[in-house]
């Protein structure tokens, strides 16, 4: 099996047509079709059905497609590493994040970080707290910055870089809108805008008011940040964020305050492979990070 044919087979299983699979890889339709029965001689299977010009994938062929593809992600992985052990400072760092530190911390993190290496390649993914997980510890990627830092995951290591304190943002006309601060019981009667349930936010809230005992009366509930904070400037709730995702700028009809008693925090950091090495570019990534956060980066 060589490693064009595996390239010609890829190709013709993702266009579903050889021809053009042969435009694609800038050979004749004659050398994909010839790489591709040797392929299966080779194998003794079947990969396709030919279908007039096009081809459909036989069920032994799709399985073999999710293991080449996965053997070529290793190969270009490996490719990668080589390439950053040559020049760390030339490679790629691919790292998720969550929602709530999408418009601030992520963006301000890199543009540091780029002054430093400004020819370090970074790939950058939204996710969701599981998602984060999964990801990290499944090989699909190997930082993610998270909030709060996981607790007992077997398949991630975790560092905290600092605690950030949650505000409360409540409409304009609110009785409490004048306040300087305000404390957490005193909210007990309000209606919350909430994410839904499962959203780590969300927990970190709920917890908060049991922990003093009552639970909030959920009046809508938002799966992003902007539709949150658009319900509580139409007077429809009021809802606890984290700081740094509430951005630099809240319309005059939010009343952002701080908490008085108690303090909701979460602990804000970064997850790697419990059982992986870093790339070299990645280490520099996650060293600057430890490093860095938050007095150099201003946060």
């Amino acid at each position: 099996m060589e490693l064009r044919q595996i390239q010609y087979f890829i190709e013709a299983a993702k266009l579903e047509h050889v021809t053009e699979a042969s435009y694609a890889l800038h050979v004749s339709q004659s050398a994909v079709s010839r790489q591709i029965f040797k392929l299966e001689a080779e194998l003794g299977v079947d990969l396709f059905v030919h279908e007039g010009r096009k081809v459909k994938l036989t069920p032994i062929g799709r399985q073999f497609l999710q293991h080449m593809e996965q053997m070529m992600k290793v190969l270009e992985q490996a490719r990668q590493e080589i390439n950053e052990y040559l020049d760390p400072e030339r490679g790629t760092v691919r790292i998720g994040f969550p929602s709530s530190l999408a418009a601030n911390l992520v963006p301000t993190v890199v543009s540091a970080f780029r002054r430093r290496y400004p020819e370090v390649h970074f790939q950058l993914q939204h996710g969701s707290y599981r998602e984060l997980l999964d990801w990290v510890g499944g090989g699909v990627m190997n930082l993610a910055m998270i909030g709060p830092v996981p607790q007992g995951e077997p398949q991630v290591t975790g560092e905290v870089l600092f605690r950030e304190r949650f505000k409360v943002l409540l409409p304009a006309g609110h009785r409490l809108a004048d306040r300087e601060s305000v404390g957490l019981d005193e909210l007990r009667e309000d209606v919350f805008v909430l994410f839904p349930k499962g959203f780590v936010l969300r927990e970190i809230v709920v917890d908060a008011c049991d922990q003093i005992g009552f639970q909030p009366k959920v009046s809508f509930e938002g799966d992003d940040l902007d539709a949150i904070k658009g319900l509580v400037s139409a007077g429809l709730g009021l809802t606890l964020l984290p700081e740094i995702a509430l951005g630099e700028h809240i319309p005059s009809t939010i009343v952002s305050l701080p908490m008085s008693e108690p303090q909701v925090t979460r602990d804000v950091g970064v997850i790697i492979p419990a059982n992986r090495e870093l790339a070299p570019t990645e280490k520099l990534f996650y060293d600057f990070l430890k490093e860095s956060l938050p007095s150099s980066c201003g946060i």
